[in-house]
Parts: structure tokens; sequence; C-alpha cells
């Protein structure tokens, strides 16, 4: 038995522990069983986003006459050398990220899977390691459903679909999610004939008007089978031919060169060997945590995707910088506050969010006016045109508290920052408005929703 200060499993939200504490003197071993910088470096936000950046600009240029230039109206992605040169440049970057940690004299980088085999004990290439605590931070990976026929095909998750050269003339989506609504913009924008199986909703968890938007905008690009679920999976060598069928029992099949399964994510713990140990899960296999993130078994923590708690990269490492503090730095029985979580949806439309929806407000029997600015009604949304887009503000109507925001539109991801830091400060509506907006810039819509949400609580 090889003894350890710390022990952590995953190199991805892992490393927000890993050279902080060793920096500190604690020795550690980091367990990797794939490429360095884990899911988000490797098959996520890092490859997507160098890929939907061009996306974007494809689609600007496509639409570019509506503010009176002159353009190729088909303007082609170099499809095979973009995927090309963002795999060799995420390889690039994943393979730079062994090195200091192989040098760090209180680090020991291990390649391996490893599993549990005692509460404070795990395995890994025939060696056994322990250490008092322990930090898991394996993530997710897609799920794979059930369907007839699809096991055994060539079909590609996002995994796949981030580093596949080939463009296919026509490609089925499985989902209707964020990772398939980004990846089929992606190819769409590519020039591939994307078809879209779509069970119940478009990116259904956001709030409602976004999601109405979002369906309008994105329909106008992407072929949409709405209400259907795949039943069957046909691969001849060459054509997938994929049976689905809608609440009535009506049928169609479609076909397409290639199948992108973008159905959710699982979480990697059933290669753990969690039952040697005390440590529990849900029916999903997400790992359960108190509010310091520790596991059943006291010393044992998880971290990132696998607890199930948020999915973002944005968040494991506010967990990491979090356990580092209450753990190694400021030691307390202080529990996690997450605050409002923000996230994003880089497709086209883009969409961003933070706080509740309205129809959380609405089934939590909260008082609010919402504020609601369109793009189009802002001097710069004049000045491009904008067709679509807008500002959504959810304020509290006793305490004039920012209670959600969402956007919808060109640098939506940007835009809600501004709402997201007066939301962590506790701040109100008057926030926003006593401040100057640079003019003529787009978070003026940030403004005139604020405006509007003013003048509702002026006549309520």
């Amino acid at each position: 038995m090889e003894t350890f200060d710390i022990i952590i499993i995953g190199t991805g939200g892992g490393t927000k522990i890993a050279r902080p504490a060793a920096d500190l003197g604690c020795k550690v071993a980091l367990i990797e069983k794939e490429d360095m910088g884990g899911t988000c470096l490797n098959r996520g936000c890092i490859p997507s986003k160098m890929l939907i950046h061009p996306a974007d600009q494809i689609h600007h240029i496509r639409h570019a006459g509506q503010i009176n230039i002159d353009a190729d109206p088909h303007p082609r992605m170099q499809f095979k050398s973009l995927i090309e040169r963002v795999t060799e440049t995420v390889g690039d970057i994943s393979d730079g990220l062994a090195p200091p940690y192989e040098e760090h004299p209180n680090i020991e980088l291990i390649r391996g899977t490893a599993a549990f085999s005692g509460d404070h004990s795990v395995t890994v290439n025939g060696r056994e390691l322990s250490a008092d605590r322990i930090f898991i931070a394996v993530g997710t990976r897609p799920h794979i459903p059930d369907i007839p026929g699809l096991e055994g095909t060539p079909f590609m998750t996002s995994r796949e679909a981030l580093r596949n050269t080939d463009l296919p003339k026509r490609m089925i989506v499985l989902g209707a999610g964020y990772i398939g609504c980004e990846l089929g913009h992606v190819y769409s924008s590519a020039g591939t004939d994307v078809h879209f199986i779509v069970r119940s909703e478009l990116i259904r968890r956001e709030d409602r008007e976004i999601k109405d938007e979002f369906h309008r905008v994105f329909s106008q690009n992407n072929t949409l089978h709405e209400g259907f679920t795949a039943e069957n999976v046909e691969y001849d060598g060459a054509i997938f031919k994929v049976m689905i069928r809608d609440k009535s029992g009506a049928e169609k099949i479609l076909e397409a060169e290639a199948l992108l399964v973008a159905t959710g994510i699982v979480p990697n713990t059933d290669f753990l060997g969690l039952e040697n140990t005390g440590i529990q899960t849900d029916d999903a296999g997400f790992i359960a945590v108190d509010g310091q993130l520790q596991t059943r078994v006291p010393g044992v923590y998880a971290m990132g995707d696998c607890n199930g708690n948020y999915f973002f990269r944005h968040t494991v490492n506010w967990e990491g910088e979090f356990l580092m503090r209450v753990l190694f730095e400021q030691p307390s029985d202080e529990t996690i506050d997450y605050g409002a979580v923000p996230h994003a949806v880089f497709t086209y439309p883009q969409v961003a969010g933070v706080g509740k929806t309205e129809d959380e407000l609405i089934a939590g029997q909260t008082e609010y006016v919402r504020g609601f600015c369109r793009y189009e009604n802002t001097a710069m949304g004049m000045a491009r045109q904008a067709g679509h887009g807008f500002v959504k503000l959810l304020i509290g109507k006793s305490d004039r508290k920012i209670l959600g925001a969402h956007i919808i539109g060109d640098e939506a991801s940007n835009m809600l920052h501004m709402v997201i830091a007066l939301m962590y400060k506790n701040g109100t509506l008057d926030d926003l408005l006593n401040m100057i907006y640079i003019h003529p810039a787009l978070p003026e819509a940030v403004r005139d929703a604020a405006r509007d949400a003013r003048d509702q609580l002026k006549n309520s």
C-alpha cells in the first residue's frame, strides 16, 4: 500500500486541487485514464467553440445582404482543415498540461484507470494507493439510448463529431438539447442538411419565451421533426435509416450519411468500484454529496459533473476553489454557495441565462415583474438589422431584486455578465438603472429592459 496525502481521480476539474494542494506541501497522486484536461478541453467546451465561431461567421456572411453587403451567399467552410486545426490545437494544449505535474516534487501523475478497493484506497495499474482525502472528478460521457439497431453502427456522439473530418451530405441529430443544437449548427453551417428528431422541445430547460424565440429562428435554418421518437436504426454500410414515430402512431423514415446521438449524459462512476466503499449514488449513478461536496465516506469528495449538481466547467472550477479554501487554506465548516449559476448555449441564435425562469417564479408563487426589450429596438440592434433577439429581466416586486435574466441573440453570453455580477452582489433593479451605458452598444437592451421593469413597478 502506497500512501499519499491526497488522491485525485480525473484531470479536468481535479486540477483545481492538485497543484494548489501540492504547493502547500501535500503529497498528491493525480490519476488520469485518458487525455489531460478532461471533457472540457478534449471533448467539450474548447473544441466545440473553436468550431462554432467559424459557423457563426458563415451565418453572418450568408445574411450580409440585410446590411447592404454584396457577399457570396454560399461561403464554404474548409471543414477538414478546420477539424484538423482544432484537433491539433487541443491535442497540443492537452500534451502541454502533463509536464508541470510530472515535474512537481509533490505530485505523481499516474496514467491509468482507478477503482476503489476500500473507502480510502484505490487500485491503478496493479498498484494500491491510499489517502486520507480522495477527490473524485471523473466527469460524464454521452448517454447511448437503447434503440433497436443502433448498437454496432458507426453513429457519432459529441466525441466523434468534434473530430470527424468527413463532412456528410445529410445528418440526423437525435436529441435537441445544448450539445445537439450546438453541433448541429456547426454541421449545418458547413453545408450538411441537418434533421433534428425532437421528442419534446428544443433546449427545453430554458425560459418559455426564450424557447419560443429560439424555435422560431432555429427552425429557419434546420429541419425539425417534432414530437417524434426514434424507434429503429438501420445502417447498410453507407446510409443510416432511422424510423421515427409520433404520439399518434404516425411513422416516417429519415435517411442520412451520418447520425449524431446527443441524448444526454451519464456519469463515469460505474467503473470506480464504488461497491467496495460506503459511497452512495442516485439511480442515475451520480454521487451523493453534502454541502461540502463530501460523499457518504468522510474524507472522500466528488466534484464536477459526476456529483450531478451542475454540468459546467465554470461550476467545477468554483467547486475546486471552494474545496481548496475550506479544506486546506482556511479550514471551516462552510457549505458551498453557488449563487446564481449562469449558462449559455453557443448555437445560433445564442442563448444565455441566470437565475429563475418565469415558469419557476410562477410555480413558486413569487410576485415579480418582467422587463423586456427586443434587440431591434436599440440603436445597435438597428445597426445590425437584428431580426431576432431580446433581453428579459425578472424583478421581485417587493424588494426589486434581480431574480433572473434571460437573453437570446448576438453576444448573449457576454451581455449576461453585467447581470451576473449584480446578482452575486444581491443587486437590485436600481443598480441596473443607476449606471451609464455606452451608446450605442448592445447592453442598452439590458438598460431598456430594466426601464421597462421600472415602469411596470410604478404602475403595479
